[in-house]
């Protein structure tokens, strides 16, 4: 079984995304890793050097600025990544710049590739997700959030990125996939307030229409509002993030009783029925669920 990463990563210094700890996260389940990395002007080539893993390769790539609705332009990077990896490699392993795996999930991750990889059925592995919000010490519940997505595909390459590349279908048609017990943890929104607004201001705009100018920072306001219910984090993070999360020097001031009363009643009403039954009404599912 040959496995290969692929990941697309632009200024990954300037908007502090871990993408060292990403790459590095998954990299012993990969026979290859690659990158595709968009014209970068903070020395992110040489941050991801210093892993000095033979496994990985840069290809360089141009990103098309004037595919500015929806996240199109990480799809097609993504699928970049994806088109250029070897021929000979039986699964692809999908990881975004501020996502890891934490170590003691990556036996069973192997073990599924295994054991489904002469399942034609199954054409991808689905994860569970964690969304880290705010610091290192709280996650996100709410329907805002996706719960699952597909991060292993097979090395077909009728598959493509899907919308803004938080998943993949086949030929248009979504995936048929199995549920492995196994969380990707998700960083994105993981920075003190003037981060998130560096982030906002820096990645808008690719998903917004022809037109759209980026406001200024100073003019953003932002109340951490689309967390929806934050849940304290009593588990560890993977071993590639110690140093960041020691490194975390903010703590997060947030009223949750304010950001339940900006989810309306109908969300509310909503996610109550979730957490008392496990059931996400009318849930969003870029997915096949086979097995």
């Amino acid at each position: 079984m040959k496995v290969a990463g692929f990941t697309f990563i632009r200024n990954a210094v300037k908007n502090d995304y871990p993408v060292v700890e990403a790459i590095t996260s998954v990299l012993p389940l990969c026979d290859e890793f690659v990158v595709a990395l968009g014209k970068c002007d903070d020395g992110t080539e040489q941050l991801i050097a210093t892993i000095g893993s033979p496994k990985i390769r840069i290809i360089h790539t141009v990103w098309d600025e004037s595919k500015r609705e929806g996240g199109a332009v990480f799809a097609e990077e993504t699928d970049k990544a994806f088109a250029a990896i070897s021929a000979d490699a039986d699964w692809a392993f999908y990881i975004q710049g501020d996502e890891c795996v934490h170590e003691k999930y990556l036996d069973t991750i192997k073990k599924e590739m295994e054991d489904t990889l002469h399942d034609k059925e199954v054409e991808g592995l689905l994860f569970k997700y964690q969304h880290f919000y705010g610091s290192y010490d709280y996650y996100s519940h709410s329907r805002r959030w996706y719960r699952r997505e597909i991060r292993i595909v097979r090395n077909n390459k009728a598959v493509h990125a899907y919308r803004d590349a938080q998943g993949f279908r086949i030929d248009g048609r979504k995936l048929n996939v199995k549920l492995i017990d196994a969380y990707i943890y998700h960083y994105g929104w993981v920075k003190p307030p003037k981060g998130i607004i560096n982030k906002m201001h820096n990645f808008d705009h690719f998903y917004q229409g022809e037109g759209w100018t980026a406001p200024e920072p100073e003019s953003y306001d932002f109340d951490y509002g689309n967390a929806d219910k934050l849940i304290t984090f009593t588990g560890t993070h993977p071993e590639v993030m110690k140093k960041r999360v020691a490194a975390a020097n903010w703590k997060l001031n947030i009223d949750q009783k304010k950001i339940r009363k900006q989810m309306g009643a109908r969300r509310r009403f909503l996610q109550f029925i979730e957490e008392l039954t496990g059931w996400r009404i009318s849930e969003y599912k870029n997915y096949n669920l086979i097995k």
